[in-house]
């Protein structure tokens, strides 16, 4: 027997579709790039136009993608309970004009910070759209994650310099250390799923490794953004310590090739990283303006 849902149930049920975790990291990390692309003193105009921007481009984007993945998640343990999954929203398409509305206007508002910023947030939209759970999931999250940091980026500095460029590189790296340990963590799950893609068709030992490597690389481009950035002490204290905790998770997961551990690697890499991190500039940026 189904229940029906009342109008708040409904409600919260619409934004879950939007993914509001994920939806918040990436405006989070969007934004810092704004800030510190303007060293600190941005315009609040131009402050509120790029958090809305990315902010409603972030949601209706993670809504597409949750959209098209419904069936899939339906099959899994870990997303079966979200709402198009579950059928909490029947049927599925009463949530398109909802997240092609905040698309729209996350589009509009990017063309008027900067033609560059329209750009790169339709290629972030097209890239989540068929993104998706399948085998080119990483090389397109990887395009959808750093659509929102350039969108900052250019809104205040329509050119792209090293420091733009190695702070893309740390989300490039980050994101498929965030994708495959929860793959990892999650292989059965995905396996009964009928997902059975790279990395899912290696070894444990052969993803760990992998992993590791990455992390290496995440430590490198963390210490290369102090070295060619405009960045202090707060960013490098703050950039050691949780790469070293990256390096550390990663480490830890090479001896014991267990779920648990990669899915601490998963947690540790998600705000706890990757937002303290983007904080960490961002408040550098104002300690060296003041």
């Amino acid at each position: 027997m189904r229940v029906e849902l009342g109008t708040r149930d409904t409600f919260f049920d619409y934004i879950n579709v939007l993914k509001p975790r994920e939806t918040a990291l990436l405006t989070f990390i969007g934004v810092c790039a704004g800030i510190i692309a303007a060293g600190g003193s941005v315009l609040l105009s131009i402050f509120v136009l790029l958090t809305l921007a990315i902010l409603l481009g972030s949601a209706g984007s993670n809504g597409l993608t949750n959209y098209l993945d419904r069936d899939l998640d339906a099959r899994m343990e870990r997303t079966r309970d979200r709402a198009l999954a579950s059928g909490r929203i029947t049927p599925p398409q009463k949530a398109l004009p909802l997240i092609f509305g905040l698309i729209i206007i996350a589009l509009v508002l990017a063309w008027m910070l900067h033609p560059l910023c329209f750009v790169v947030g339709l290629i972030g939209i097209v890239s989540s759209a068929i993104w998706r759970k399948t085998i080119s999931c990483t090389f397109l999250g990887i395009v959808a994650g750093c659509s929102p940091v350039l969108i900052g980026w250019f809104a205040i500095k329509p050119f792209f310099d090293i420091e733009i460029a190695l702070i893309s590189c740390l989300v490039a790296i980050w994101i498929p250390i965030h994708i495959w340990s929860i793959m990892m963590a999650r292989r059965e799950d995905y396996m009964r799923a009928g997902l059975r893609y790279f990395p899912l068709t290696l070894q444990d030992k052969t993803i760990v490794g992998m992993l590791f490597g990455l992390s290496v690389l995440l430590y490198l481009a963390a210490m290369l953004i102090y070295r060619f950035g405009s960045f202090g002490l707060l960013y490098l204290v703050v950039a050691n310590i949780l790469s070293t905790l990256m390096l550390y998770a990663n480490a830890r997961l090479v001896f014991r090739t267990e779920s648990s551990a990669a899915w601490r690697v998963y947690k540790l890499s998600a705000f706890p990283y990757l937002g303290i991190i983007f904080l960490a500039m961002s408040l550098d940026v104002f300690l060296i303006r003041t």
